[in-house]
This record gives structure tokens, sequence and C-alpha cells, in this order.
């Protein structure tokens, strides 16, 4: 009987542990406007959302431009000189990384690289999942 009730504890935890992981790991850096012309919108004003918190992704994001509009939520997890800052950030995709090779899995405009970290154009490491 105690080996059937620890069974369904570590069943349960397992589970529960599970669910606090759903994101992928990752890393953000921050990069500067212009922002236009996109490769999702061109030059249209109306596909960055407001608080101006959107992206580009690199390669393996981009998905042959489907990425396009995804939304994802994202947090900083770590990097040099503890820079992360509590909470969380929505943000949409707008572009996809110009640099040959992207410095980072996700390019933040600057207001959302602020939004999470207190480091100016540094590398952190991120975790996110598309909502």
């Amino acid at each position: 009987m105690k080996m059937g009730r620890f069974a369904i504890c570590f069943i349960l935890l397992s589970l529960f542990c599970i669910s606090l992981v759903l994101g992928d790991i990752g890393t953000a850096t921050s990069y500067n406007s212009p922002y236009t012309p996109t490769k999702c919108g061109g030059n249209r004003s109306d596909q960055f959302p407001s608080g101006n918190l959107f992206v580009a992704v690199s390669e393996g994001l981009w998905d042959n431009g489907a990425a396009c509009g995804r939304r994802y939520r994202l947090r900083c997890l770590s990097g040099n000189n503890r820079p992360c800052k509590e909470g969380t950030i929505d943000v949409r995709v707008v572009d996809y990384c110009t640099k040959r090779p992207c410095p980072s899995t996700i390019a933040l405009s600057t207001d959302a690289f602020a939004q999470i970290s207190n480091a100016h154009n540094a590398k952190i490491n991120i975790e996110y999942v598309q909502i």
C-alpha cells in the first residue's frame, strides 16, 4: 500500500513539474530602428502592436514566413551581471532577423527588451512559448 501511494505521489509531482516548464529556451538581443520595412508587413505601421512589443525571429522560428503575426510570451532567465527583470511580456513577430548569422533566437525591439532586461545591448537567455 505504501508503494502505491509513493507511485501516485511521484506521478503527480512529475506532472506538476512538467507543467511548470512549457516553454523553449533560447537567447535574445535587442535591435534598433528603423524597424521598417519588415518581411511581414513591409512599411505598414499597423503591423506593430501597442507598446512596441515586437520581435524579429531567427531561421529556426521563421518557418518560411509562417511566423509573421505569431505571438510569444517570454521571460528573461539569465545573463551577464544579472540583467533580468521579473515577469513576462507578450510580443508579436513582425520580421525575420536580417543579420547573418542572427545573433540570437529572438531579436526584440528596444522597448520590448527594456521590459524584461536592465542591460542594454546585451545577450540574455530567455524562455518563450507561443500563445
